[in-house]
């Protein structure tokens, strides 16, 4: 297994989690050289936070664990494509790169919807590598969804 294989491996393992506690399935890790500095999946139930989304709960947790706001030489890798509020979070915490899985043509924020980082607006945008596990993270959110219904 590839050392990002890896890293997605343990942002599926944050979603299963997150469907485990009955919140939408998406996971997230940060990496900082070569190793994993923070992990979480949604927590936006459990917190009743709206914000308490993977991607920002791990922004957190990593800048508290590098002690600096600014996350630059930091790669992000998430199960689903980011949405606005989270791409905001990522560009302003100056992530270098994102990875993620499946993509969310109804709430996403890179690829679909506002494409928060093609606005003349953004101030950094990072390397962006959609479909990393994408039929992983796509089977995880289906599912999910498909139980409640």
């Amino acid at each position: 297994m590839g050392i990002g294989v890896s890293f997605m491996a343990e942002a599926l393992a944050q979603a299963r989690a997150a469907a485990a506690r009955g919140e939408v399935p998406v996971g997230a890790v940060i990496v900082s050289a070569g190793r994993i500095v923070a992990r979480a999946g949604n927590r936006t139930l459990e917190l009743k936070d709206p914000t308490a989304h993977a991607e920002l709960l791990v922004i957190r947790d990593a800048a508290a664990a590098l002690g600096s706001e600014r996350l630059t030489g930091c790669d992000l890798w998430v199960t689903l494509e980011p949405c606005a509020m989270c791409a905001a979070a990522i560009s302003f915490a100056r992530l270098r790169r994102l990875y993620y899985g499946a993509a969310d043509p109804k709430m996403g924020g890179v690829e679909h919807g506002p494409q928060f980082f093609r606005q003349p607006t953004c101030h950094h945008r990072p390397e962006v590598y959609p479909g990393i596990a994408e039929r992983e993270s796509a089977e995880l959110l289906r599912d999910f969804f498909a139980a409640r219904r």
